[in-house]
């Protein structure tokens, strides 16, 4: 595990193929590939940080949706009642696991570091790595039905990490 609030770019990118994998607009095919690309990450890098980039990857999608006040949703009234009252709709979401969830949410409205903000306690279960799956899944649809543009999300990620990897040559 990675320290003070970063996280390792492969397992960023395993986070977001995660997204992938839940996201029925994604081809059987490619759905494979993310999940071999999950697995790789997680023999890699631990199945910690990769569940670390969901954190992240939650935090950079609130603070986009959130945005300036004026433009975004508001963080307490909108955005976390918009997301965590569909969480139920996931049917191993356990609801013992929606307080930090939210608490996740909140730091990423707050402007602050979630991957720092969570890491204060302590290692993330299982059972809480996957809520905040479904939570990223969640931002993504809002991102998508905001933008009235399925995919949008996706598309602006994989152009992200595209450009990451791409040669500065």
């Amino acid at each position: 595990m990675t320290s003070d609030g970063v996280v390792v770019d492969e397992a960023v990118r395993a986070a977001w193929d995660s997204y992938r994998v839940l996201e029925r607009r994604t081809s059987e095919e490619e759905r494979g590939h993310a999940q071999e690309r999950v697995r790789a990450a997680m023999d890699l890098y631990g199945r910690e940080e990769v569940s670390r980039g969901s954190v992240f990857l939650v935090g950079v999608l609130t603070a986009h949706i959130a945005g300036p006040e004026e433009d975004g949703f508001d963080p307490l009234s909108d955005l976390i009642p918009a997301v965590i009252r569909k969480l139920p709709s996931f049917e191993l979401a356990d609801p013992a696991q929606v307080p930090m969830a939210t608490g996740v949410i909140m730091a990423a409205a707050m402007g602050m570091n979630t991957v720092a903000w969570r890491d204060q306690f302590g290692a993330i279960p299982p059972q809480e790595a996957l809520v905040h799956s479904f939570v990223l899944w969640l931002l993504a649809d809002l991102f998508d039905s905001l933008a009235e543009q399925p995919g949008a999300i996706d598309l602006i990620m994989r152009e992200t990490f595209d450009s990451m990897t791409a040669d500065p040559a």
